[in-house]
């Protein structure tokens, strides 16, 4: 087992002066699961074929252990890495498969069965062992790719969205089953995808790129609850955070966001950090999960809550998605609601309204058109420099 360093490390390609990974620092533990997150060309697979020494550094370190590996060839960095695709050979047993290898470094004859048996075993792949890959199905292939990085015993796992090639209900169940698999083998893994799902529930720590950059790096619940900038904070969750642009006032001692559309009182806990934004224009965000029908928002302040119009309401059964349009100027609902008609709906949306996505439970019954209002418990508002679009602390 070994941890894993990167320190500086930097990826250019030809004469593109924006590097693929940019002074990249972090510590991967002994043993730690630790997951890389981002959009596509973030620089997250290109960290990892770093690590496997399929791609030169360009600039700084990679520590395996207690070895610099800048230098080192892929066979001699002890690490072993499973691909989004398969990869196996197709005129090979499964077995063979799993073998192969093991027989490429001469490893005896005895241990190599032994090995190839025990790695069947912890992914319950025995009864396929005679079997081609062409007869097993897409789950059972990735996990004798799975099996043929286990059989090395290597320092390091190395996985290139190793999922993305299996449909939604495997996926989950592949997903859980690879979260035992680390519990049992306890070896040390980076782990690359761009499902910020998948990255919430396998890793122990999740590092978030975006063009290159390390945005942050936490566990799950820390980069959901304490986003480090807007980056973060509207990649991590599903739907994604909304963010508004707010002017910050300051009203009988305290703080309010306010817009063309509303009002609402910021955090007290908050305020000494926000004093230095009065009068600037800034972003806020709140989470769907967080914006609640009022009546269900228990105390708020008379005043703070954001006056909308239902657009569209998705129904997913154990939650409904609602899509709310906050009117600047509209009148509020309350005792005088109205329905609009499908026009007037639309003829609000392409005027400037803002849109907000809100998380409702299934017994909320709304329909196109309703007006109702919506709140947010002041903590579970988020701030950010309209700059740096870091998080205001």
């Amino acid at each position: 087992m070994a941890r894993v360093i990167f320190q500086n490390v930097t990826k250019l390609y030809g004469g593109n002066p924006t590097p693929a990974v940019a002074d990249l620092s972090m510590e991967v533990e002994d043993q730690e699961f630790l997951v890389l997150v981002g959009p596509s060309g973030c620089g997250k697979s290109t960290a990892m074929r770093m690590v496997a020494g399929l791609e030169e550094i360009s600039g700084g370190q990679i520590i395996i252990g207690d070895r610099v590996v800048n230098d080192l060839p892929p066979k001699d960095r002890d690490v072993a890495m499973v691909f989004q695709s398969y990869a196996l050979y197709p005129h090979m047993s499964v077995y063979d498969n799993l073998a192969y290898p093991l027989k490429l470094r001469k490893v005896p004859k005895t241990e190599r069965d032994q090995r190839v048996r025990e790695a069947a075993r912890t992914l319950d792949i025995e009864q396929f062992l005679d079997r081609k890959p062409k007869a097993l199905s897409g789950g059972q292939r990735q996990r004798v790719a799975l099996g043929r990085a286990i059989v090395r015993n290597a320092d390091v796992f190395l996985m290139d969205e190793p999922l993305s090639n299996l449909d939604a209900k495997l996926r989950v169940q592949t997903r859980a089953e690879l979260i035992k698999l680390h519990e049992r083998v306890n070896t040390t893994t980076i782990y690359v995808t761009h499902d910020q799902v998948e990255a919430m529930t396998m890793g122990d720590r999740i590092a978030v790129m975006s063009l290159g950059v390390l945005q942050q790096l936490d566990t799950p619940q820390n980069l959901y609850d304490h986003p480090a900038n807007k980056f973060v904070a509207g990649f991590i969750g599903s739907p994604s955070m909304n963010f508004v642009e707010v002017a910050l006032t300051a009203q009988d001692g305290k703080i309010h966001a306010t817009t063309e559309g509303f009002a609402v009182l910021a955090p007290a806990h908050k305020e000494k950090a926000l004093a230095q934004y009065i009068g600037q224009t800034i972003t806020m965000g709140v989470r769907p999960e967080h914006l609640v029908e009022v009546s269900r928002l228990g105390d708020h302040v008379k005043g703070t809550t954001i006056p909308v119009t239902v657009d569209i309401v998705e129904q997913l059964g154990n939650e409904n998605f609602v899509y709310l349009l906050n009117r600047p100027n509209g009148r509020r609902g309350g005792t005088e609601e109205i329905k609009l008609t499908e026009y007037e709906a639309e003829s609000m949306s392409r005027t400037g309204s803002t849109l907000l996505t809100a998380r409702m439970a299934p017994d909320v019954r709304l329909i196109r058109g309703d007006r109702i209002e919506v709140g947010a418990a002041p903590e579970n508002l988020h701030f950010f420099d309209p700059q740096t679009e870091a998080a205001i602390r």
